[in-house]
């Protein structure tokens, strides 16, 4: 390891922005928080570097590390102790200073703040947030933060930086306990859910003190309520117990580890003056990441985790992060041909249909089938699963029944419900109202009739999916024929198989 004093800010960004750009657990702001005549700068809108806002208007953030020095040493990460790198740190001023520049000049909109672990959790903590503390209070800024918290720190620390940031996170790391005393053995599990839970027990008083709407909280309710009032006459199956883990393996020792965690626990007694100012807390809620290939885990187990972190601990959002062997330990997966970037989407993709539109796990996926089929989108796939409740008449259909639907998403299906209130629906209505209809033509009527004649069976409708070129995923042969995939990595598969 060589520690670098002295250095000049310029190679400090340098070195501290490329080793934070493996951390993906960051998202749009979710906070109207507009200028003031006392600070500089808002939080309108405001999203990750190069992406797109509500507005349409393209973003950034200046993602950066405050040190790559670390006491632990994780086999996946590039900043693990025993790689001999260029190590170095921003001081709270310098990194202030920065931000503040770079703001002015407008080249962001906000700050993405991770960081290393020098020394201890607690001492680590303590400098990211003298950094917000500065930010916020001496140079008024009034942009967006999204922060880390470092598991293991003192619980006081952790709600003191949570008055300072928009939306904080706390990485998972990896699905299981047992993955991560693999491949992380310093860390701990518990010390990770403790802040998770910290921050949302903080969040929920806040909001109830504040008498706030939870826009999120708000959504989920609906989707959960549909859930338990539909006994399974239409495409909302019947919802299980599921206060806990959502995964029912055979893993113990992680469902241990969540119920532990969700007991109730003593509270800290929030400062006075944050109440006073009617300061929200962490306003933009918290989100996690999970590192996906680098372990054995299945996609079920994955995907349970994280309904289970959405149902549980109310976070905003969970990232999957292809592994990459940037280590190059022989311990790890080879990643010669490339991260597995389409298992990444097709975890996305289901992640989309638990948050957005009612779907279950045990749904998607089970310990027979335990990984998405790669050439197949997951709702494709649970729809090709479930043809006894196929065809669905557009013009009589409720809301969570078209979101069943494969082309039809949150906004079409919201379209066509304001829409049949004036007239009966054709198919050329629906391509209007933004249906995708080379998806959805297979699995909808309009006035009793479909499109055209098709035949409702599993292989014919795959084969037709299939048939269109930029249905299949980049890379995969397009004349091959279909078959059920099991694969653990994206495109390792043989071609003349099958």
């Amino acid at each position: 390891m060589v520690i670098h004093e002295g250095m000049s800010i310029q190679r400090k960004l340098e070195i501290l922005s490329d080793a934070a750009k493996y951390d993906v657990a960051c998202t749009s702001s979710g906070v109207d928080r507009k200028g003031n005549k006392s600070g500089i700068g808002n939080s309108l809108a405001c999203g990750i570097c190069h992406t797109f806002s509500a507005d349409g208007r393209c973003i950034s953030l200046l993602k950066i590390l405050f040190t790559n020095e670390c006491i632990f040493d994780c086999k996946y990460c590039i900043n693990r102790s025993s790689n001999d790198i260029v190590r170095t740190s921003f001081t709270p001023e310098e990194l202030c200073q920065l931000t503040m520049e770079f703001y002015r000049r407008n080249y962001i909109e906000g700050l993405f703040l991770s960081s290393g672990i020098k020394i201890s959790p607690n001492h680590t903590m303590e400098l990211m947030f003298d950094t917000l503390r500065k930010l916020r209070e001496d140079y008024h800024f009034n942009g967006y933060i999204h922060c880390k918290a470092i598991p293991g720190a003192d619980p006081a620390l952790i709600e003191a930086l949570g008055w300072y940031a928009d939306r904080m996170s706390v990485n998972l790391e990896l699905p299981t306990a047992s993955s991560l005393k693999q491949l992380a053995p310093h860390k701990n599990r518990k010390n990770i859910l403790k802040p998770i839970r910290q921050i949302q027990l903080r969040r929920e008083s806040n909001i109830e003190y504040l008498g706030l709407y939870d826009k999120g909280k708000s959504r989920n309710y609906e989707l959960s309520y549909k859930d338990k009032t539909d006994k399974s006459e239409g495409l909302i199956t019947d919802n299980i117990n599921n206060k806990l883990l959502a995964y029912n393996g055979n893993n113990n020792n992680d469902e241990n580890e969540f119920k532990e965690i969700l007991k109730p626990a003593n509270e800290i007694i929030p400062s006075s003056r944050f109440l006073r100012a009617g300061k929200r807390y962490v306003p933009a809620g918290q989100s996690t990441q999970m590192i996906i290939g680098a372990t054995e885990d299945s996609d079920y187990h994955i995907m349970s985790v994280s309904e289970a972190l959405y149902n549980n601990f109310d976070l905003k959002r969970v990232f999957y992060s292809a592994f990459v062997n940037v280590n190059q330990d022989s311990t790890l997966p080879s990643t010669q041909t490339g991260p597995p970037l389409l298992r990444e989407h097709r975890l996305y993709q289901a992640d989309w249909l638990l948050r957005f539109y009612g779907f279950k796990t045990r749904e998607l996926l089970d310990e027979k089938k335990p990984n998405f089929n790669i050439l197949l989108d997951p709702k494709c796939d649970w729809a090709l699963k479930n043809l006894d409740k196929f065809p669905v008449e557009i013009n009589k259909a409720d809301y969570y029944t078209l979101l069943r639907v494969p082309g039809i998403g949150v906004n079409s299906a919201r379209r066509i419900i304001a829409a049949r209130k004036n007239a009966v629906l054709d198919f050329k209505d629906l391509k209007k109202l933004g249906i995708v209809l080379k998806r959805a033509v297979y699995f909808i009527t309009c006035k009793g009739k479909m499109m055209y004649p098709i035949k409702i069976d599993e292989d014919f409708i795959t084969r037709e999916l299939l048939s269109t070129k930029d249905r299949l995923p980049f890379g995969i042969d397009k004349d091959i024929t279909y078959r059920q995939l099991s694969l653990f990595d994206d495109m390792k598969f043989n071609l003349s198989q099958g």
